[in-house]
């Protein structure tokens, strides 16, 4: 199930998402919350993205695709 971006916790690996009026559109790497902003999780890269949802990375799942619907979307 996807959160507001605004609960989103800090220092955890989380998928990130940007729903819009084309749908919904997840990052396929995690991403960690930091006082900076977002990074990615496994490079420490910043990310420059304004997300508008989030919920815990699953590693074990296949990452959404932007031609497929996200499984638990609203």
């Amino acid at each position: 199930m996807w959160n507001p971006i605004l609960s989103a916790p800090y220092g955890r690996d989380l998928e990130l998402a940007v729903f819009d009026d084309e749908g919904a559109h997840a990052l396929i790497f995690p991403c960690i919350k930091g006082r900076e902003g977002w990074r990615n999780a496994t490079t420490g890269a910043r990310v420059d993205i304004r997300p508008t949802h989030w919920r815990d990375w699953e590693p074990e799942q296949t990452p959404a695709r932007f031609d497929k619907p996200l499984q638990g979307s609203l």
